[in-house]
């Protein structure tokens, strides 16, 4: 018997985001995004509440509306300049812009339009003011290990470097 998604278990997935209107596939994760349920929601709460009980093998559609999650649009945060003003790396459709306020606060743009005179950004998350579906694929559910628990998910094997066999540069 297949064991089911609760707390303390190691969860493996896929997922894509489907704009409900347009039908379009906004994003998709196709790799593993792994976590421990219970312990490292990476996901919103209302998807997590979707997979309790779930097992490998299952996929699952949860509807989202992204105004209840990120709330509603700000066009306050949408704006333009001369492109002469924005610095060339940043000159790209769906580059992400980390801006700070005069407060300290921060806040991500990304580059939404982009002509020969002027660049768009805008703050707001990419789901505001729009219905999606999140389909799921449930590739793996187990007991997780003491250190996945403690890390939230997978542990990744890091580089084998012995310090004698180094040489100065």
């Amino acid at each position: 018997m297949s064991e089911s998604i609760q707390d303390g278990k190691f969860v493996e997935l896929t997922y894509k985001v489907t704009d409900q209107k347009s039908g379009h596939v906004l994003t998709r994760v196709d790799f593993p995004l792994s976590y421990v349920h219970g312990h490292n929601e990476i996901l919103a709460p209302s998807v997590h509440g979707e997979l309790a009980g779930r097992s490998a093998g299952d996929i699952i559609e949860v509807p989202i509306d992204g105004n209840q999650i990120f709330g509603a649009r700000d066009e306050s945060l949408v704006f333009s300049d001369r492109i002469d003003n924005v610095p060339e790396e940043y000159r790209q459709l769906g580059t992400s812009i980390l801006m700070e306020n005069d407060r300290g606060q921060t806040r991500s743009f990304i580059v939404t339009r982009l002509d020969d005179e002027t660049l768009t950004v805008d703050g707001n998350n990419p789901l505001c003011g729009r219905e999606v579906v999140f389909t799921l694929e449930i590739l793996n559910v187990r007991d997780a290990t003491n250190e996945e628990t403690r890390a939230g998910g997978a542990i990744v094997a890091g580089a084998d470097i012995d310090p004698a066999r180094m040489k100065a540069v």
